[in-house]
């Protein structure tokens, strides 16, 4: 539920800090005082779009925090889900500067608007009249009403589950083999075609890196002709480097009788003379060797082009294309001795189909079952509401045989509840309903049903009283005790029928402080609460009748809850 709401400069609220309470929890005050300010905070620290124009003229940032209460594991399971740790409460802080930039924190930790909604549609499920909301979404809608069913449609989806699983690992094994016999033709061609293209092109690891050296040597060619011959000119020339180290060894070798260090020099020498004698040998074969085939360059050239074209198709590199080859010609084998095994495969998932959509109308046929039940007791609720026309429907969506292909853990077919509160009106979706009120008194009545049921800690109304009063605006807040008994529920009104049964009552005021309006909120108990409920009966006057009436609604509805 949420404990606590922090708000800083949006639209009039300077500052505010409201606790809520368990139950039933009320905020009054005129129009325009302020009260939907509080419940678009709320919605901001949800994850709603953030508009730069509800902060507070005259400053830079707005910002909001909600603390929740939440030991529910589909909200820790989400939260690990986004590395965060669980720890019973959830911090939720949010900031919005005037240039458009915001930051976003759930428990200290950074994280997206998506991110945080993902964690806040399981806490929170707020109802204005113009609102989307948990309910309007079918997906949601099947949920709840899976839900309701409890183990008979639990066990069934287990069943289509496990059936979903067998049904994907027979599908894996018909597409290894290739589909039917005409797709096992076709894949066979291909790969025929591409294990003789690879084969006749003879592949070989190190071959590119060896024609990439042979084109450059082509392509600079004359330079290298240039340098063999100027190397073997210096080297083998008269006067050259070879005639000069030979006449420093027969100098050394004359002197090398006088000393052990002259005699080391002029081996030294002689054997230098031999490696320089060695080296002028090999260029001048060089040299004299050198082939330029331009034919040959060309051929170079084009298997390169055929090389690269092989590994543009088969995987970007030749080690790639030779492991495709090996993985093709073990396709194509697989291939050539899987029609047997295709036809049992084939055989197999025709059964397993014919049990899936079997357990499909299974699970619908529990899901109408308890849909049954539940449109009943909606409606029942209804008639108290002061819609005592009203129909509300669960539709199936139709499915057959040829659809099993679609089905998904949820099974198959779809659900949508409709609604109509008008005779002679017909039924439509939820989120077609035109007015507001009806839909208001709508949910409430669902909610009546499933607020136990739904995993919700909080739910938010804002004026859900519109268009209703006296018999039904009491019926309407019994409704609302009986809701909030389970889980928390925070409505704004301005019936006093209403109000007397919160268990938490929180007046909004707007109010002028040196030529500035502020928004100021503040918990209203005792004499304050009776004043508030008068004002709420009878426009501002608090005459003793009115006083009177104010404490006689406060006396009924501590009755009523004691009662519960």
């Amino acid at each position: 539920m949420l404990n606590r709401l922090t708000i800083q400069n949006i639209a009039l609220i300077d500052s505010a800090e409201i606790e809520f309470s368990e139950g039933l929890n009320v905020l009054t005050g005129e129009t325009g005082a302020g009260k939907s300010v509080i419940l678009d905070s709320i919605d901001f620290a949800l994850g709603a779009k953030a508009d730069r124009s509800m902060i507070r003229s005259g400053t830079d940032a707005c910002s909001v925090c909600a603390e929740f209460s939440a030991d529910d594991r589909a909200v820790d399971e989400v939260l690990r889900e986004l590395d965060i740790e669980p720890e019973g409460t959830l911090i939720i802080s949010r900031e919005l500067t005037a240039d458009g930039r915001g930051t976003l924190k759930l428990n200290g930790c950074p994280v997206t608007a998506a991110m945080l909604r993902r964690v806040t549609s399981l806490l929170v499920d707020v109802h204005g009249q113009s609102e989307h909301f948990f309910l309007l979404k079918e997906s949601n809608q099947l949920k709840l009403l899976d839900s309701l069913a409890g183990a008979p449609v639990a066990e069934k989806k287990e069943k289509v589950k496990a059936l979903l699983a067998q049904r994907k690992s027979i599908l894996a094994e018909l597409s290894r083999l290739g589909g039917d016999e005409g797709e096992r033709d076709r894949r066979m061609d291909i790969l025929r075609y591409q294990i003789d293209e690879l084969s006749r092109a003879g592949l070989k690891e190190g071959e590119e890196e060896e024609l990439k050296g042979k084109r450059e040597r082509f392509r600079n060619a004359e330079r290298i002709r240039e340098g063999l011959a100027e190397a073997r000119d210096l080297l083998l020339a008269d006067g050259g480097s070879t005639d000069t180290a030979r006449g420093a060894t027969r100098a050394l070798s004359s002197i090398a009788k006088y000393d052990a260090e002259y005699a080391a020099l002029s081996d030294r020498l002689e054997g230098a003379l031999v490696e320089l004698s060695d080296i002028a040998e090999s260029v001048g074969d060089l040299s004299d060797g050198l082939d330029l085939d331009e034919r040959e360059a060309e051929r170079v050239e084009a298997r390169l082009d055929e090389i690269k074209t092989l590994k543009k198709k088969y995987g970007g590199s030749v080690e790639a294309a030779l492991k495709f080859a090996e993985d093709a010609e073990r396709e194509l084998e697989l291939l050539i001795h899987s029609g047997e095994l295709f036809e049992r495969l084939t055989q197999e998932l025709a059964a397993l189909d014919d049990g899936l959509f079997k357990a499909c109308v299974a699970l619908t046929d529990a899901r109408k079952r308890a849909a049954e039940g539940f449109t009943k007791r909606v409606i029942g609720e209804l008639s108290t509401l002061n819609i005592p026309s009203a129909r509300f429907e669960v539709e199936f969506g139709e499915y057959g045989p040829e659809d099993v292909a679609k089905a998904t853990s949820e099974g198959l077919g779809s659900v949508r509840f409709l609604f109509s509160a008008n005779a002679g009106e017909p039924l439509k979706e939820l989120g077609k309903i035109i007015s507001g009120g009806e839909m208001s008194r709508f949910m409430l009545a669902v909610k009546a049903q499933l607020s136990s049921i739904a995993g919700i800690g909080t739910y938010i109304f804002d004026e859900i009283d519109a268009g209703i009063g006296g018999k039904t605006a009491r019926v309407v807040a019994e409704k609302f005790c009986k809701i909030s008994a389970g889980v928390q529920l925070i409505a704004v009104t301005h019936l006093a029928q209403i109000a007397a049964f919160a268990d938490r009552e929180f007046l909004i005021e707007k109010r002028e402080t040196e030529g500035k309006t502020f928004t100021r909120i503040h918990e209203v108990k005792g004499e304050a609460r009776t004043r508030e409920l008068a004002r709420l009966i009878g426009g501002g006057a608090e005459s003793a009748h009115v006083l009177a009436h104010a404490e006689e609604l406060l006396a009924e509805a501590k009755a009523y809850k004691n009662s519960l």
